[in-house]
This record gives structure tokens, sequence and C-alpha cells, in this order.
């Protein structure tokens, strides 16, 4: 087999010549979530056609592919995060395959080589479940597990837009009833806590849990690699694809927790974010999936904003619904955590989640690091040259923990990393002073690079997996301007701030990444945005396609995210940096590499041609306007700087 076009060098990406890779690409696509055509949470449902569902059309249709991909290769991305969902490949049933839409994800990568783009497939997640409020595993597998997923909302057990969202309403914005930005409280509520436990614990913590004749983590297990061995199959004769996401942003379940004292604050060991509202606990969790009402401790701010406690009490599951399709005992319980009692509910074992044989379960070391191995195992029996592109639970980034110790060799750290208040509030002041916001960036995103180092002896590259900004910031103002019939960059001047700080974070540290999100239905409307849980993180939307734009009809923000960067250096990046229309490069040139230094530089910040100077008398640069290139050849060993200004 060939060398592949893209590998790993110690904490580098580098090229079948040996150059090193900067990966700049984008997620495709935030609708890749929902089945196809009507699958979004703009839309109502109740799930009860989640056996004959289809997602052939998603990312786009097959017509439309080389439009989509070609704009994304022509803003100086080369590399896509591709999204699919086990859902996607399994929701007909256990082993069941869907074979036409593995030939629609194929042709779909396939066209993306065509263009120039590396991919990598994610196998993506939110919450689990549609059916639990976002996005992934099939609906079966709820069967599986001895859940009715349609007694979730009865039950309180998930938190779901179609159950909780008025779509006879005008409002587009429904605070009291699905606040934005909502969904992530599933990951505390019943049916998203059995789950992930059930996944990743399910031998250690419910050994008798039997599900067709496997405990229950080895099924679950078996299914989701058997979805990808699948999907790895249709695709292993394709030279762009260059490796597989592990599985994205996995929860934790109950992993960690103690079985009745609600969370204050987050800690290493339980890193969950605690915001005010209910604070459920396992065995909160576990009395209401049984049918109990309980009693759920409200916290609230004290006289410290920064310290939250129990203000008040609050009931769920009102209705005594049980989630379960057996009346029980349930495997908890069977296991010794608890006892469901007439006579009132009592706590067995209150470490049942936190402690095994007297020590601390270490969810990284012990269910992690055996995942990870299987995941490479699992892809790299069908190519073994793939790369492994690895995350933990998002919220572990910053608590001190650390992939676990034994990783997979030729593994990525694919963290993810955004800014929380952005995502959260929807607002950015392209006014404030920008220094202080760009250093926060650039120490948060330099810890994530650390993680990688890491990784065995050598250290890992570090791509980051996500990261991006709503583009219905600041109440929607951009589209209220582009519905009045604004035009031009300066209705997305805060959105390209915010992510141009990104950027200058990103090339400061020389890392890869893959930016949130590029989805080609995406609109202007604050029910729809990507399609999903009221997201809008698009880089393009329909909305913004007038036929006025040419290459970069349909761009949000442009200037922001399409910038100058060196996807390819011929020796080692020592710096590189973009400001005030001068791009910078400094890297130890390395002649020995026979294939030069490529530099993108897109006509958005250079339409009127460039200058370029360079440091070394013997190198030599040439230009390709329309391929937006500037190609650099070393003419010695040493440090060589690479200046391009607009000329």
């Amino acid at each position: 087999m060939s060398k592949p076009l893209i590998d790993v060098r110690g904490s580098r990406f580098v090229d079948a010549h040996g150059r090193q890779a900067i990966l700049r690409g984008v997620n495709l696509g935030g609708d890749c979530k929902a089945p196809w055509p009507n699958g979004g949470t703009d839309h109502p449902s109740d799930f009860s056609d989640h056996r004959t569902i289809s997602f052939i059309g998603r990312p786009f249709p097959l017509e439309d592919a080389d439009a989509h991909l070609g704009r994304i290769a022509g803003w100086g991305f080369n590399t896509l995060r591709l999204l699919t969902t086990w859902e996607a490949v399994e929701h007909a049933g256990p082993g069941q395959y869907d074979e036409a839409y593995l030939d629609y994800y194929a042709a779909v990568a396939e066209r993306a080589g065509a263009h120039g783009l590396f991919v990598f497939v994610d196998f993506h997640q939110d919450v689990w479940s549609r059916m639990s409020g976002g996005d992934g595993a099939p609906g079966w597998v709820f069967e599986a597990l001895g859940l009715d997923f349609t007694k979730f909302d009865a039950a309180d057990a998930a938190h779901v837009m179609q159950h909780r969202y008025d779509y006879t309403s005008e409002e587009r914005r429904q605070e009291d009833r699905y606040p934005m930005m909502s969904w992530a409280t599933n990951y505390r509520l019943p049916a998203n806590a059995i789950a992930w436990t059930a996944f990743f614990a399910g031998e250690t913590l419910t050994p008798d849990w039997i599900v067709d004749g496997r405990n229950v983590q080895r099924f679950l297990q078996d299914h989701y690699l058997g979805a990808m061995a699948a999907l790895a199959r249709r695709v292993a004769h394709l030279d762009n694809v260059i490796g597989f996401d592990s599985f994205n942003e996995p929860g934790l379940g109950w992993v960690g927790l103690p079985m009745s004292a609600p969370r204050l604050q987050a800690t290493p060991e339980d890193p969950l974010p605690v915001w005010p509202g209910r604070a459920w606990t396992p065995l909160d969790g576990l009395r209401a999936a049984r049918g109990r009402t309980v009693s759920i401790a409200r916290l609230g701010w004290g006289d410290d904003r920064g310290v939250l406690r129990v203000i008040d009490q609050e009931p769920a599951n009102e209705a005594g619904v049980s989630i379960w399709l057996d009346d029980g005992p349930d495997p908890f319980e069977r296991a010794g955590a608890w006892r469901f009692d007439e006579a009132g509910d009592q706590v067995l074992d209150e470490d049942f989640f936190r402690v095994r044989d007297g020590k601390p379960i270490d969810h990284e070391n012990l269910f992690m690091a055996p995942f990870f191995a299987r995941v490479a195992q699992t892809i790299r029996a069908v190519r073994p040259d793939w790369l492994l592109f690895a995350e933990l639970c998002p919220y572990l980034v910053g608590t001190g923990k650390t992939f676990p110790n034994a990783m997979p060799e030729r593994s990525v750290n694919a963290s993810h990393w955004y800014d929380i208040d952005i995502l959260r509030k929807k607002r950015f002041d392209p006014n404030q002073p920008a220094e202080p916001l760009l250093a926060r960036y650039f120490n948060q995103m330099a810890y994530i690079a650390w993680l990688g180092t890491k990784f065995g002896s050598d250290g890992a590259p570090t791509l980051i997996g996500e990261f991006g900004i709503p583009y219905d910031l600041n109440e929607g103002e951009a589209f209220e301007a582009w519905a009045r019939g604004e035009r031009g960059e300066q209705i997305w001047a805060a959105h390209a701030q915010a992510l141009a700080l990104m950027y200058d974070a990103l090339d400061a540290l020389r890392l890869s990444s893959t930016q949130w999100n590029y989805t080609a239905s995406n609109r202007n409307d604050l029910r729809i945005g990507d399609g999903w849980n009221q997201e809008d993180l698009s880089i393009y939307s329909l909305d913004q396609v007038d036929g006025t734009g040419g290459a970069d009809d349909g761009a949000r923000a442009l200037l922001g995210f399409c910038r100058p960067y060196a996807p390819l250096a011929q020796g080692v990046i020592g710096a590189m940096r973009f400001a005030d229309g001068r791009f910078e490069l400094e890297l130890e040139a390395d002649p020995t590499i026979s294939a030069p230094t490529e530099i993108y530089i897109p006509d958005a910040h250079f339409p009127n041609g460039v200058k370029v100077t360079l440091s070394q008398p013997g190198a030599r640069w040439t230009r390709d306007r329309e391929a937006r290139k500037v190609t650099v050849w070393a003419g010695e060993a040493g440090l060589l700087s690479v200046v391009v200004e607009a000329a």
C-alpha cells in the first residue's frame, strides 16, 4: 500500500512527501443529525417512523454536491469532518444496514476527493438519540434496553423539542416552553443517563444486564461498531478518507456521581456544568424512570453569585409514568444500587456509580481506553492506515483529566472548543478590546493541544474537531439587516471579528481544525437554523444566496473564516499569523522534502494581487490566481520567512 495522503509524525500531521500539513476544514453538516427531507426539529414528530426513515440527502442531494463542495474548497478548506449517525446506518433494526445510504455516503466522500478535500468520518451524537433530545442512536436501541421512548416526555425523562415546542404558534423562540440551548440538559435526565451508563459501564456496574445473550455494554458497542465497520467497508477504496472519529462528545451517564446527593458545583469527578434549575441525582432518575413522582432540588444563586444552593423543590414525572417496558426491578436495582419499595425507596449503595473494589471508578482508563482500542481495531481491520480521531466527554476538558494512559498508535486529539459565553448568550460586542479575548482563546486552545502531548511517548497532533459561533447573534440583527436589503460584509462585522480571533489563536498554535459547520439547508429563521434544536452556526445559508456573490454566494461572515494559511509546509512551521492584510509564515525549511510550501491566498482579502517577500536569497515563489495559491520553494535548509501582502 502506498503512503497515506495524511499521516502523523509526533505532534504534526504530514503528507506523503513529508510536508507538515495543517488540516483546516468544516463539519458537514448540521442537518445530518436528522432524516431527509423533513426530519429536522423544525418539524413536529412522534418518531413512530424511526425504522423506515432515510438519511439519503444529508448533507445534500448528490446532484448538488459539486456546487457545495466546490464552494467549500474555494474558501480554502481542505478537510471535511463528514457527519453520519448510527441511526442513519442501522435505523431499520439490529444488523439491518441501509445499503442505499452507505452508497450515498461513499459517493459524497468520493466527490469530496475530486475537489481536493480530505475526509474523516464522524459518527455523530448529541444526548444519545433524536428520541432523547438530540441525535445518534436508532430508536430500536431503546427497545433493546427495555425502555419505551414514547413515555419519555410524560415521565420528564427527556427534554425533546418535538414534544415541548408549539409548532402552531408563529413565535419562533419559545423560552417558556423550550429555551434555546436547553438540549444539553438531557445529559442528566434518566433516558440519557441510563443509555450512557449502559454503553460504557454496563459490564462493570450491571454485569447481569443481558441483551441478546450479551452484557448490555457489549451489545451496544458491538452494534455501534458494526455500523461503523459497515460504513468503513464502503469507503475503504477512497484514499482521501483519512480516518474515523471515535464518537462525538460521548456522555458519562451516572458514572462518578453519588446516588442521592444533589450537585452544587462541577468537580473533577463529575465535570458537567451545574446551572440554576433542577439538580437531578441518579436516585431521582431511577425513581422517575420506574414511575415515581419525584421531588427534585431546584438550584439558584445564593448571596454569592458564584455559588449555587438548593432554593426549592420541584416535582417531576407528576403523571407517574414508567419508561421501562417491564415493571421491574430495573437493572440497577438488580445490581444492588437501590430498592424500589412501596414503603419508601431506599439507597443501598451511595457509591454505586463512583466506587468499585474500594477504588474510585476511573472512567477514562477503565472505560474509554478499551473503547478507543475497539474503535481503532474496527476501522483498521478494514484499512490499516486510517487515523483515529479521539474524543472524550467535552466537559472533561479543563478539569485536569486527560486521555487514557494507553492510546492506540496514530491517534489524533480531536477535542472540541467553544467560547461558551458566545454560544449560550448569543451575543458578541465587536467594539470590546480584542487582546484579552485573544489571550483567553489562545490559552484555552493551548491547554487542549497539551492534552495531545500525553498520547504515548511522542504525543499526537491536535485537531479542534468543533468550534464556531451562532449566526443569530445579538437577537439576529444580521438577519434583520439582510431582510431590509442590506448587503456587504458590514452586516456580519461581529461574526467576522469573533471568528477572526479564533483563527488567530489557531494560527498562533499551528493547530488544525474543523469549524462547526456548513449546513446546506440552513435558513435565517430562529425556528429552523441548522435544522436541529434551533442551533444556527452555519457559515452558509440558502437565505444568503442571492445570485450576486459568484463563488462566495451564500457565505456568512466570509472575511472571518476565509483567510490565508499554509496547508502544506516544506519543513516545520514555526509561526503563522495574519493581520491587516499581511500574512507571515516562518518555517524551518527542509529542502530534502521534494514538494514545496503551499499558501492559500483568498481573493476576499487579496483582490488585486500580491507582493511576496522571501528571506532566503535562493528561495523562489509562484502564484496561481485561479487556484488561490502561492507556492514557495526553499533555497536552503534553515529559517525561511515568507511575507504575503496585498498589492
